[in-house]
């Protein structure tokens, strides 16, 4: 399976209590970080409050749900 790239759609696998985010919740990868260690940012919308939460997270707690088609994204 591929690493995230930015605006692809995630899945975590586990939860992640500090934020009331839960394990099967989708988010989109909004950055890369590179140091001290790789990370994505991701940002997760919450449709109980209408708030969004963006947090870093590690390759393993997420798994690529859609990928972003670059093929979409080019403009004729």
């Amino acid at each position: 399976m591929r690493q995230p790239l930015v605006d692809d759609v995630v899945r975590l696998v586990e939860d992640v209590p500090e934020l009331e985010l839960t394990r099967g919740e989708t988010g989109v990868v909004r950055s890369t970080w590179f140091a001290p260690t790789l990370a994505y940012e991701v940002e997760f919308e919450s449709g109980r409050n209408h708030t969004c939460t963006r947090t870093l997270l590690r390759a393993e707690q997420l798994v690529v749900e859609q990928a972003l088609d670059l093929a979409d994204s080019i403009v004729h």
